[in-house]
């Protein structure tokens, strides 16, 4: 009895497992699922409700007024530039930074480490921000979306505590061969730093990507420099906004059936603004794990 109790309990344990990891992926991927179908269902049916995974009434439509201006792909360009130029930037010099004041030798890390930590508990306010801002002549440019987020303190302390795993006496093997401090940085540190400049590069990217509020303050008056998030932000208030319809005023049923309402433009400008980065996460995942278990635990 013993023998067959123990030989059940890891067959009780995968069914457990396997039915608790089931759930988990239902819950997670019918949201998604859900605002797929309805944004290629027709916006009054969708209004009916009962759409789950699949349209019930298959149009394009809402993808079409979201497509329908020309401002979208502009837009859609200025994002791409921002997310990639300041990924870029901010893992370079976050992570000088982060191997600076993780060097033992180095006189002012801790003091460094303590102002650059204090700007996560202590914030001027939007207003000083705004002038600091226009001061720095940074006002409808483009360089507002870059300079501002270059270095995050939370991004920094994870890449230090990552660097501090790494072994010593490879960057002292590199001193003795004669290789100076940026040499070793560009050399041994970033080559060994993959698994959390990935991780850090998806946090730095999404937030680009979805950012559209410095776009409202700082280049709102520049339509050439609005971003996709921002020009989407506006097409979603517009439609919301709208009391009337063509197509009901005119009795046009086929029309009707196509017209997009608030609730199914939400759903189209939803996987617009989704995709871009669904498509680059695959690609990072592998080092996402690793490099969150390893920037975040200090042994």
């Amino acid at each position: 009895m013993k023998k067959r109790t123990v030989q059940l309990e890891p067959a009780v344990f995968g069914t457990v497992n396997t039915i608790i990891m089931i759930a988990l992926a239902v819950v997670t991927l019918y949201p998604f699922l859900n605002t797929l179908a309805v944004s290629f269902n027709a916006g009054l049916d969708t209004i009916r409700g009962g759409i789950y995974i699949w349209p019930r009434i298959w149009t394009l439509q809402n993808y079409k007024a979201v497509f329908i201006t020309g401002t979208v792909f502009n837009a859609f360009y200025i994002s791409v530039a921002r997310t990639i130029v300041a990924t870029v930037l901010s893992l370079f010099l976050t992570t000088m930074l982060a191997y600076t004041v993780s060097r033992k030798e180095y006189a002012f890390r801790k003091a460094i480490t303590i102002i650059i930590v204090m700007t996560m508990y202590f914030n001027a306010g939007l207003i000083p921000y705004y002038f600091l801002i226009k001061d720095l002549h940074m006002l409808n440019t483009f360089m507002v979306y870059i300079v501002p987020g270059l270095v995050s303190a939370f991004n920094m302390i994870v890449i230090r505590t990552y660097i501090g795993t790494l072994s010593e006496s490879l960057i002292e093997s590199a001193k003795v061969d004669g290789a100076g401090d940026f040499r070793i940085f560009m050399q041994v540190i970033l080559p060994l730093c993959q698994p959390v400049l990935a991780t850090v590069a998806l946090f730095v990217a999404v937030g680009q990507w979805n950012s559209w509020f410095d776009t409202f303050l700082f280049t709102s008056s520049k339509q050439e420099l609005s971003t996709l998030q921002y020009e989407l932000m506006k097409l979603l208030s517009s439609s919301m906004n709208s009391n009337s319809n063509p197509a009901l005023q005119n009795g046009d049923a086929n029309a009707a059936k196509a017209m997009v309402t608030p609730l199914s433009i939400r759903a189209a400008i939803t996987i617009v603004a989704s995709v871009p980065i669904l498509v680059v996460y695959p690609f990072l995942q592998k080092y996402f794990v690793v490099g969150m278990q390893l920037g975040s635990v200090k042994e």
